[in-house]
């Protein structure tokens, strides 16, 4: 806990370490009042260092350390006494006499009271760490930090049978019984690794086992080991698994390298899973998954987290990041990967539309707010707080606009050039950006600056077309608005991948003024000036221009499209991300329209051209079922938040639900045969959890969504027929998250209650539970929050449950939780000040809507700042949230 004002970190500050660890030697006595780690170190001066200084002698040598009792100390064997050393709360400090030696230690810690979930921790029954970013200082005395690697051998010691089975990194290579019961497992990593990847399991743990032939016909022992009541949801994570190895394997050239496989499924878990080299611990509800207890969404993110963190073999564990402020270089990177191994595993236009919306509603509001900052941030405090969208989400975008410019043939060239280059290595995001350059021969100096500016770039664009000259010209004026700490923005590289249509809604050939020939029908403009135009040639009649294609650059693209040119992009563009694009433009501007008129009193009217362009959709049997549901997904009220200037929370709620009221009752009749035509194929069809079947449901479950609206009796006993006669959560789920929307209580309430009692024994699935009435919009939120607050599946020292409820509330359920007497912020602030003695980086992350404050009106402001103020002053802060706090105050 902060004691005083913590110190600000500095990427302008980074020096190299003045050692190295070449070999970490740990051994573990794990009991139940506490534990034992004896570590070995074999150190020496790093060379680099000596070299910039050789005349100096050795420098003290520093090791971060925490919540440790130190036990014994010694160097080359020679006992060292309390005189020898210097130790506080955070660092033990001494001084070596030769380049080269050797420290032994022994600590005591206390897994078991640890509920800040770093280190080394119990959940439940099973030990288990999280060391990402910082947690390793609190398991022994070390250097913590990602560019000092070593090779690690680890022994696990501890009571057969309480925990039968002890895992660690890499491969086993002995084991035994010991005394008193208890029994031993070494393992050792070849490969060198910084302490972030350090991982240690210990449970009464069951193993679902397969295996993988690599493309060198390497067979890969692969292991999930789960409690033994989950045992049956493991295979979708299994085949996740091998698809993923598979892929990156055909796509990236990337093969395994052990001999063994493994990912444990622990229920405690800050994140959502870690990739540890060789053993991948994650959070329970990234790997469990079957029909009857998880969603398709939940499906889909098995599949993605399992991708991911494999991926990350290569791109963060063969090759780190240097210091903490190059984060993306190994997450933003990585989940660009994994994008686009679930785009060719499912619907690659409705994947990308996804991670759009979820970016430009989350990750565009993180870039307005206090703690905004760029890619590769400058400073911090605590570096729990940068895990963030910026870093994850947009640093993908970042790596996707590389592929863009670069093509897909050039981007591998890259990626082999920057792995062979950097194997074993721990390097920056300029590296990365340097084995693109080389394998391309281009020039990539201004595209880095989306590394080091902040905030969301504005793209304004203009056209003019010249009848007789036959010429069109788009113009393009860049802009980016002031972030904390950076004033003023230097022109972005901005690739804009487009098209023009024609009247008959053809793709034009696109020729630019200075080419010989017309280059494609689809093409990438690279924006690289404040103001910048484009002139296309022989163009024979006014086009349409189709603009920021598959959202080719994470930008706030304005051009003035009526609604009639909206709903013919609709229709004609071929660009399957973009007719979506066109439809939510279009939403937007009708519900705008709406929100406009309930602030003045009005009589609300919809354009009925909304209503035209999504019947036209629901229409059409051709066009992929996900792709309509997506289309019939109105923006949501938190993406409308986060584009208004001041966000009216009730007008925007009232709005929301009149237009979809109104959509309900007009497009009740071919919402009705879309409904009954998709449940009768999921009534006589057995669940599969692939993207056919993923698209009906969602479908399926959109409009009844809609269709309750409308309070007919027949639409109500579909509902619930749908809730009682379901093989798989995705359709039941579905039905209970609307009858806990609509007004009939009697039919509700037993729903909630006979949910809650066949699923009393799955903590997934309550937190589920929890969610659906978390998220309620209806009157009464937070007293329904604050009542499942006593429910027995609750406890706030469980994340997940936290994110379920709490989360949940404050985040998806705004015109509750921005309640104008402000009872909905009190209540996250009086979570927050408990959460921070129990969990801080939790507290911290939930800190997030109280952050924005400043996109709502004075009388809300006051009050969310008021809140912010009082976490301040509630006594001693940790760093994670004094830093959150404090900065948003500013």
């Amino acid at each position: 806990m902060r004691t005083e004002q913590p110190k600000m970190i500095y990427l302008k500050d980074y020096q190299a370490p003045d050692y190295l660890i070449d070999e970490t030697h740990l051994t573990f006595e794990l009991f139940e009042d506490h534990s034992l780690v004896h570590a070995q170190l074999v150190m020496r001066r790093n060379p680099e260092r000596a070299a910039a200084d050789p005349g100096a002698g050795l420098p003290p040598l520093v090791l971060d350390g925490q919540q440790l009792e130190l036990l014994s100390l010694s160097v080359d064997g020679r006992e060292l006494t309390p005189g020898d050393y210097q130790l506080d709360d955070s660092h033990l400090s001494l001084q070596p006499e030769a380049a080269s030696f050797v420290i032994d230690s022994s600590v005591r810690i206390h897994p078991e009271s640890n509920t800040a979930l770093e280190g080394l921790y119990k959940s439940g029954s099973m030990f288990c760490t999280q060391c990402e970013a910082e947690g390793f200082r609190k398991i022994t005395y070390y250097l913590d930090r990602p560019d000092v690697m070593s090779k690690f051998t680890t022994t696990l010691s501890a009571e057969q049978h309480r925990y039968p089975v002890l895992l660690s990194n890499g491969n086993p290579i002995a084991s035994g019984p010991d005394e008193g019961g208890r029994h031993w497992v070494t393992w050792e990593d070849p490969f060198k690794k910084p302490a972030y990847l350090f991982a240690l399991v210990a449970g009464d743990l069951w193993c679902v086992e397969d295996s993988f032939t690599t493309m060198t016909q390497r067979e890969v022992a692969l292991r999930i080991y789960v409690e033994p009541e989950n045992i049956d949801k493991c295979q979708h994570a299994m085949d996740s698994l091998k698809k993923s190895m598979r892929w990156d394997e055909e796509v990236y050239g990337r093969e395994y390298d052990l001999d063994i496989f493994m990912i444990v499924a622990v229920n405690d878990f800050n994140m959502g899973a870690m990739e540890n080299k060789g053993l991948n611990i994650f959070n329970s509800s990234c790997v469990l998954a079957r029909a009857e207890t998880a969603t398709d969404a939940a499906h889909q993110r098995v599949e993605a987290v399992v991708a991911h963190e494999y991926f990350h073999n290569w791109s963060g564990n063969r090759v780190t990041c240097r210091d903490w402020f190059q984060l993306s270089l190994k997450e933003g990177f990585t989940v660009f990967r994994d994008a686009e191994f679930s785009a060719d595993m499912n619907s690659r236009t409705v994947k990308r539309i996804e991670d759009v919306a979820y970016l430009r509603t989350h990750q565009f509001a993180e870039d307005a707010g206090p703690m905004a900052h760029p890619v590769r941030p400058d400073a911090f405090i605590e570096i729990s707080n940068f895990y963030t969208l910026t870093v994850y989400e947009k640093g993908s975008e970042v790596v996707r606009m590389i592929h863009t410019l670069v093509g897909a043939e050039g981007f591998r060239q890259g990626t082999d050039l920057y792995f062979a280059r950097h194997d074993g290595q721990a390097v920056t995001c300029d590296d990365f950006i340097k084995a693109m350059e080389d394998a391309n021969g281009i020039d990539l100096s201004q595209f880095k600056r989306w590394y080091s500016q902040g905030g969301t770039p504005r793209l304004a664009v203009g056209e003019a077309y010249d009848a007789q000259a036959k010429t069109y010209s788009l113009s393009f004026r860049q802009s980016c608005p002031a972030t904390p700490g950076q004033q003023d923005k230097q022109p972005f590289v901005i690739p804009v991948a487009m098209g023009l249509l024609d009247g008959q809604g053809r793709e034009m050939p696109l020729r630019l003024a200075d080419e010989a020939a017309a280059v494609g029908t689809s093409r990438v403009l690279s924006i690289t000036e404040a103001e910048q135009s484009f002139t296309f040639v022989d163009v024979a009649e006014q086009p349409l221009p189709s603009l920021l294609r598959g959202f080719s650059a994470p930008v706030k693209l304005s051009f003035p499209y009526s609604r009639d040119q909206l709903m013919y992009l609709m229709q004609h563009d071929s660009d399957g991300f973009n007719r979506w694009e066109a439809g939510q433009q279009l939403s937007v501007q009708v519900l705008q329209e709406l929100i406009g008129q309930h602030r003045r009193g009005e009589t609300m009217v919809l354009d009925q051209r909304l209503v035209k362009a999504l019947g036209s959709l629901l229409d059409n049997a051709t066009l992929d079922q996900a792709m309509v549901a997506e289309m019939l997904s109105l923006p949501g009220e938190a993406y409308l938040t986060e584009i208004s200037e001041v966000a009216d929370v009730d007008a925007i709620h009232a709005a929301r639900e009149f237009a979809r009221g109104q959509l309900a009752e007009a497009l009740f009749e071919p919402l009705w045969q879309r409904y009954q035509a998709n449940r009768e194929v999921s009534r006589s069809s057995a669940y599969v959890a692939e993207a056919a079947h993923f698209a009906r449901r969602s479908l399926q479950n959109i409009a009844l969504s809609y269709l309750m609206l409308s309070t007919r009796p027949e639409v109500l006993a579909a509902c619930l027929e749908q809730f009682e006669v379901c093989d798989n959560m995705t359709e039941r789920l579905a039905a209970l998250a609307v009858l806990v929307n609509s007004p009939f209580e009697e039919e509700k309430a037993k729903a909630l209650a006979t949910f809650a009692d066949f699923f009393k024994d799955n903590p997934l699935v309550m937190d589920q539970w929890f969610s659906v009435q978390a998220a309620c919009s209806l009157p009464g939120g937070l007293r329904r929050v604050q009542q499942l607050m006593g429910h027995p599946a609750f406890t706030l020292k469980n994340p997940n449950k936290v994110r379920a409820l709490i989360g949940a509330f404050s985040g998806q359920n705004p015109v509750n939780f921005h309640a104008t007497d402000g009872s909905g912020y009190r209540f996250l602030a009086d979570q927050i000040i408990t959460l921070n003695a129990l969990n801080p980086q939790i507290a911290a992350r939930l800190l997030a809507p109280l952050t924005r404050w400043g996109k709502y009106d004075a009388a809300r402001q006051a009050l969310m700042k008021g809140e912010l103020e009082r976490i301040l002053a509630s006594g001693e802060l940790s760093s994670d949230v004094f830093e959150v706090v404090s900065k948003s105050l500013v």
